[in-house]
């Protein structure tokens, strides 16, 4: 007999890790159980990545549709096939965001059992390299760009993908001989005091590997006669370590985070983060995770967060908003990235594209499958690029000649698999304003 398990929550449900529940194991595999079994009731989430397939798999074809005789080792599989894309969430009717009583949230979840796990098990060396972006990037300045070349040749990435598990073939971003953060001191950007309407959070990416993106956001402010500064002592958001777990290395970024940019939001700065990861992570993801002493702090933090975007649509009808634009692309495809969806802030990159007077935008909601560092290990190369082809083949089908998404990762996995670099929407703009020729199949030269 088929036993029966209820939806309702069980008194395993907590997604707050100061509570002892949360890293109880036995009251997180009543939750696993009881999640599971929605799921495989409601099947709803069958595209997004491998999690659910193989759980549904393990249910039907292995234990007779009894999910309460799924193995540990199957639990497992399903927990690290998750990449934290963010989707199912942002569809499935049974989440605390829709006030349901069932009180599913599958991320959390995933997040939750590899804390568990990593408090049991430790964090492998892997993980906690690419848990932390900073110290990859302090070590990459520090070769005097001998990591960028070593990163294109093939015997050395034979040799990291045997040793850390970093697949050959995935294009690594590569790192930038000056960070973002020295050139907005050059710039005059960093003050003495904490001020302005908005505070780049520029992002471990932007900092390390893109400053240009940072560049031609702080223009494009600038073009809107917006009082922008930038700070020092930035650290990455904390998704990196979270991803395996590491709660302790990511409530330490966090900390540091709200040390930094505390001041700035108490003197009433909106706090303007360029990769939509990130901003999620600062508006969503840290509220329950960080140690209950900053959690006012976070919640300050919180409101005040914005993506770029989002923050120049709000300006789009005051006098000051820089309305005409000396060139424009004639069509484009815009990639909504996955977390910029969950923040249900609307695609104001979008938006905006359209007002530099594009011709077609085309709209591609699908995952790129790149996902933090999903994209980048030996056993996830090839199912990144297969939950990624629907994005793909969407961006190349649109036939656009110029392509956009708001994620940097997005744009390097767009790349390798479809051809083309797309631009993230402030560096369109920038181009825009300063009356840059579009050019067909434009695209942001590779890095």
């Amino acid at each position: 007999m088929t036993e029966r398990i209820s939806y309702t929550p069980t008194d395993g449900l907590c997604y707050d890790p100061e509570e002892p529940r949360y890293w109880d194991s036995g009251a997180l595999a009543k939750e696993v159980t009881r999640v599971f079994e929605i799921c495989h009731g409601c099947r709803m989430c069958f595209k997004y990545c491998d999690a659910f397939p193989d759980l549904f798999s393990a249910i039907d074809n292995q234990h007779d549709g009894q999910v309460a005789a799924v193995t540990p080792s199957e639990t497992a599989k399903v927990m690290d096939d998750c990449f934290q894309c963010k989707l199912c969430e942002v569809q499935c009717p049974y989440t605390p965001r829709d006030q349901h009583p069932y009180q599913l949230d599958f991320p959390k979840l995933v997040h939750r059992y590899k804390a568990v796990r990593a408090r049991r098990e430790g964090v492998p060396v892997r993980e906690q390299m690419l848990g932390n972006p900073d110290a990859l990037a302090r070590a990459a300045r520090l070769s005097g760009g001998m990591a960028n070349r070593l990163n294109r040749v093939a015997a050395h990435r034979w040799m990291m993908e045997k040793t850390l598990g970093i697949h050959r073939e995935k294009n690594l971003p590569s790192f930038a001989g000056e960070t973002f953060e020295a050139w907005a001191g050059k710039q005059g950007l960093i003050k003495g005091a904490p001020g302005g309407e908005a505070v780049i959070f520029q992002t471990c990416f932007v900092q390390n590997n893109d400053p240009q993106l940072g560049k031609d956001t702080v223009e494009v402010l600038e073009r809107n006669q917006v009082d922008v500064r930038c700070t020092e002592g930035l650290a990455c958001c904390g998704m990196p370590a979270w991803e395996s777990g590491d709660l302790p290395t990511l409530r330490k970024r966090v900390a540091r985070n709200l040390d930094v940019l505390g001041p700035f939001v108490d003197a009433g700065a909106k706090v303007l983060a360029l990769n939509p990861t990130c901003s999620m992570m600062l508006r969503r993801e840290i509220l329950s995770l960080v140690a209950a002493a900053d959690r006012p702090r976070a919640e300050k933090l919180a409101a005040a967060v914005r993506d770029p975007a989002e923050y120049l649509w709000s300006l789009r009808d005051e006098p000051r908003f820089a309305k005409e634009f000396a060139s424009h692309p004639e069509t484009v495809a815009y990639h909504a990235a996955c977390h910029l969806r969950a923040q249900a802030i609307g695609l104001r990159g979008r938006d905006l594209v359209r007002r530099t007077g594009a011709e077609q935008v085309t709209v591609v909601a699908e995952c790129c499958g790149h996902d933090g560092t999903y994209a980048m290990k030996v056993e996830s190369f090839e199912a990144s690029k297969r939950v990624g082809e629907r994005a793909f083949s969407g961006m190349s089908a649109s036939g656009a000649t110029t392509w956009v998404t708001d994620c940097p990762l997005a744009a390097i996995q767009i790349e390798q698999h479809a051809g083309t670099r797309p631009l993230h929407p402030m560096s369109l703009l920038a181009r825009a304003y300063r009356g840059e020729p579009f050019a067909e199949k434009d695209a942001e030269p590779a890095k």
